[in-house]
């Protein structure tokens, strides 16, 4: 879809954006929605997941690493200058994307190899940074993916939680606050979803996720062989979007 809505967007099942609220009506698809949800938002002074609403308390929330400052400022023009010269792809609740990974069939747990090209150039760098953190020093991703999110589109994702069959429990974004790595591990990824609302978009908002394999694919384990062309392939650093 085009910043001014003009064109008809990629959403699916009850995921939306601006133009699916244009043409659908918004309280059709908001039928689709849970009754109750509780939001929290993580306080990473407090370390405490602190409530949208009066009617829930704050409570610890381990398995979040922070470091803000990760990238400089100039990094991050130069960063967004690199993304933006590979073409965005329109994807789900007025979202774009750029996917450096391999293709997945989660249902059939399926990996196809044939369009996968390995990381961008760009990345070895801030891969190589990560691994200097002492709880990332083993970390090696095999999938990298940039979103893009605009006010103008309604941008947004929805609650959930990540398949966990080809990943690792490691999910790197820089996300929240601006230039800063947050890495999600444990309970913080796999028990609580996770969102971002399209209200706290004011402008646009770049963000990059890196992810590692499960151990299903490391040593010892019966992917052990698929595992060792993704990591090679992956962190060749010539990759393009798939």
């Amino acid at each position: 879809m085009q910043d001014d809505g003009s064109a008809s967007c990629a959403c699916k099942g009850i995921r939306r954006c601006l133009k699916c609220e244009n043409v659908k009506g918004k309280e059709q698809l908001e039928t689709n929605e849970p009754k109750a949800v509780h939001q929290f938002l993580y306080d990473p002074e407090t370390r405490l997941a602190v409530p949208r609403d009066a009617d829930s308390s704050c409570f610890s929330f381990p398995g979040v690493f922070l470091q803000e400052d990760f990238i400089s400022e100039e990094e991050e023009v130069e960063l967004i200058r690199t993304i933006d010269r590979d073409v965005w792809n329109d994807s789900q609740s007025g979202r774009r994307k750029q996917d450096f990974g391999p293709k997945v069939n989660f249902k059939k747990q399926k990996v196809r190899l044939s369009s996968f090209s390995g990381l961008p150039a760009v990345s070895r760098s801030l891969v190589l940074r990560m691994q200097s953190e002492a709880s990332l020093e083993d970390f090696r991703p095999v999938e990298q993916c940039n979103l893009e999110y605009l006010p103008q589109r309604g941008s947004s994702i929805d609650p959930h939680l990540d398949d966990s069959w080809l990943w690792e429990e490691v999910q790197v974004s820089v996300l929240l606050p601006r230039r800063s790595l947050l890495v999600l591990f444990g309970e913080a990824r796999h028990r609580w979803k996770h969102s971002i609302r399209r209200e706290d978009i004011q402008d646009r908002r770049v963000c990059s996720t890196f992810r590692e394999l499960s151990e299903d694919f490391l040593s010892g384990g019966r992917h052990e062989e698929m595992g060792a062309k993704l990591l090679d392939i992956s962190l060749s650093f010539r990759g393009t979007p798939v």
